[in-house]
């Protein structure tokens, strides 16, 4: 009989898998094994070998990632080899042999406990992915004192259309098995916002997450489907099952080569709606994709990672030479360029930030940092303003929540212009300025901010957060993030409605606008603007491309009615072309 496991479904480029399991073992815990002073000297020795030898293991990997990579995947190695220097680990682990008279991996292991138990304490987002860094790096250090796991290094096992099942992976451990050809990963820690998911969405590797006990409950070389749109495990297949999914993906394949055919076709639906299908981009290196998947423009472009892992933020003419990159990229298609979003999952260098609180999702971030701040902000309100002279730009806050917020950002962009004017620098006066639309009192009063702003983007990652109290990165409650929840379909309903009332463009830019699951709903609600992972436009058009809007928006209409009482099954299966 066929069992089926749940976690959190990563789609790769193909959202099934089917392959063996290879079971990457538990690492015991290092035990204090006391030395005597005379041992001291060699045992910091051995811990300085091992840090070498860790590092030298990392840089390895970084050149072996192949050019075209996005960029942000050879930033977890560097995160990881700063990490190795870091006095708060490396320093403290030398202070424990000291001390304590004990082995290295012992010392090791106690100084990470002590590290990990305050990041625990902590509600961030961000934070726990640090406290992730922290294992993956004592984990590497580990394997070069002796003290790892009972298995062959990553870099030499055969995983190749494997599906490897393991307590959790470390970046370089995330890279070395996709060039070794690992079919899926089933992972018994993290959300999708985890360092491993990431690093899977990005190299386009299916992957369940947060799949307790999974290293228990599977056995090393059984047959496993991994299907990531489910978030679901199966093993014990029965030949029917088995044969379903290999059909699932045969069908796959078939219909990403006809999707292909789509690429100029125009959005529009059956009755002849023009559909707007913009792409959302992390970095520079992503205008290939954008262009290659058809988008009509870029609705979204995050721009923190100009402000990761490095100790000196970038001034006015790094910002002016990346934007400037992605404009000529585009070559006239328009950019919309997000101002920095940090403080809350991400953050900056210490010297320019404030100490953590206990719950920064809540505190000082995004647009309320950059008014606090406004010599960070600046340098990048001048950079967006003067890459506009070379193409069509918008600029958009993220994180209104008032409209003092919103009035501040435009007394700054007036006094750069006037700088810009003072100087001699061109630029496009009549740059579109837009906000997102991520927290419910941003949507309920969506109609002021709609009189005063060019143009609404609804954030659904957020919005639906905030909506449902729930953060969305942690797996013990991430089964409560519902993009169909009746508030958040009303929230959306009104923001659309209030941009209409006073013909502002709305567009949308979560998760939710790349799910074409949802399309049905959002062209039903109104929405004509759309924007996603470049991977996912080709599948939202054929389905823009197969819907009526009419049909849709009567379909609806009822429904909207009785939201509480509709199963979200039925919704869906109602608004299907």
């Amino acid at each position: 009989m066929t069992i089926s496991m749940h976690g959190t479904g990563i789609d790769g480029s193909r959202p099934v898998a089917i392959g063996r399991a290879y079971l990457l073992n538990r690492e015991p815990s290092p035990q204090p094994a006391p030395i005597a002073a005379s041992q001291v000297a060699a045992e910091l020795m051995r811990l300085d070998r091992a840090l070498e030898g860790a590092r030298l293991h990392l840089e390895r990997v970084r050149e072996q990632i192949p050019e075209g990579t996005p960029k942000h995947i050879a930033e977890f190695i560097d995160s990881h080899l700063m990490m190795m220097t870091d006095s708060a680990l490396v320093d403290a682990t030398r202070d424990v042999i000291r001390e304590q008279s004990v082995n290295a991996s012992y010392a090791l292991q106690s100084q990470r406990d002590t590290l990990v138990a305050v990041f625990d304490q902590m509600e961030d987002a961000y934070l726990r992915t640090r406290r992730d860094d922290i294992d993956h790096v004592v984990r590497q250090i580990q394997q070069f004192l002796g003290a790892g796991p009972d298995r062959a290094p990553v870099v030499e096992i055969d995983v190749d259309g494997r599906v490897v099942v393991a307590e959790d992976l470390t970046p370089a451990d995330t890279i070395l098995l996709r060039q070794r050809g690992v079919a899926a990963f089933v992972v018994e820690h993290g959300g999708p916002m985890s360092h491993t998911a990431i690093l899977a969405r990005s190299l386009d590797i299916p992957a369940v997450m947060g799949l307790h006990r999974a290293c228990e409950r599977l056995h090393d070389g059984e047959l496993l489907v991994v299907d990531a749109e489910t978030g679901s495990v199966l093993t014990e297949l029965e030949p029917g099952i088995l044969e379903h999914y290999r059909a699932r993906l045969a069908g796959f394949d078939a219909h990403r080569r006809e999707l292909r055919r789509l690429v100029r076709e125009p959005a529009v639906t059956l009755d002849g709606t023009p559909v707007l299908l913009l792409a959302n981009l992390e970095l520079p290196e992503d205008v290939t994709a954008a262009r290659d998947n058809g988008a009509a423009g870029v609705g979204l472009y995050r721009t923190e990672f100009l402000y990761m892992n490095r100790d000196v933020l970038p001034d006015e003419e790094e910002h002016l030479e990346n934007y400037l990159s992605i404009v000529r990229g585009l070559d006239g298609i328009p950019l919309t360029i997000r101002t920095l979003d940090l403080g809350a999952d991400k953050q900056i260098p210490d010297t320019v930030f404030h100490p953590a609180r206990t719950n920064p999702a809540l505190g000082l971030r995004a647009i309320r940092l950059c008014l606090k701040e406004p010599g960070l902000f600046l340098p990048q309100l001048r950079a967006i303003l003067r890459a506009s002279a070379e193409g069509p730009i918008r600029l958009m806050i993220p994180m209104i929540s008032c409209m003092s917020e919103v009035e501040a950002v435009l007394q700054l962009v007036s006094e750069a212009r006037r700088q810009m004017r003072r100087d001699g620098l061109p630029f496009d006066p009549l740059m579109p300025i837009g906000g997102m639309i991520e927290v419910p009192a941003a949507a309920l009063m969506a109609g002021a901010l709609a009189k005063r702003l060019d143009f609404l983007s609804i954030g659904t990652n957020d919005l639906i957060q905030y909506t449902l109290a729930i953060d969305r990165v942690d797996d013990a409650v991430s089964y409560l993030y519902d993009p169909l929840h009746p508030s958040v379909i009303r929230l959306i309903k009104h923001v659309i409605d209030s941009a209409k009332a006073t013909r502002t463009p709305v567009g949308m830019c979560g998760e939710m606008a790349g799910d074409a699951r949802f399309t049905g709903l959002l062209l039903g609600l109104g929405l004509r603007e759309f924007s996603m992972h470049p991977g996912s436009l080709l599948e939202v058009k054929d389905r823009v491309r197969r819907c009526d809007r009419r049909q849709m928006s009567q379909t609806l209409a009822p429904l909207l009615e009785h939201l509480e009482e509709t199963p979200a099954e039925e919704l869906l299966a109602r608004l299907q072309p």
